[in-house]
């Protein structure tokens, strides 16, 4: 099975990686981002394809992209804390 579309939180690191990776090799991308398109370091450039949610709400845009995936990657160095743990728990939740 071939790679469709990478989601992705966005966000600095990997998040963004991954994203720049899908436009690099044109592979469709997507995820949906807080109202406004606030990251971690700035507003998100608009050359990434992204849906933005109504609201500023981290857990209600987490939870939707976990929705939306067919799987969900979380890349840590340690025990997951803060938005990382929520993003694990309502995956836990839609599996």
């Amino acid at each position: 099975m071939a790679l469709r579309k990478i989601i992705s939180d966005a966000q600095t690191g990997v998040g963004r990686v991954a994203l720049d990776v899908a436009i690099k090799m044109d592979i469709s991308h997507g995820v949906w981002i807080l109202k406004d398109r606030p990251t971690e370091d700035s507003v998100l450039p608009e050359k990434y394809h992204l849906d933005e949610m109504p609201t500023i709400s981290y857990p209600k845009c987490a939870e939707q992209n976990v929705i939306d995936s067919d799987g969900t990657v979380i890349f840590s160095h340690g025990r997951l804390t803060g938005k990382f743990a929520y993003t694990r728990k309502v995956s836990d939740k839609h599996t």
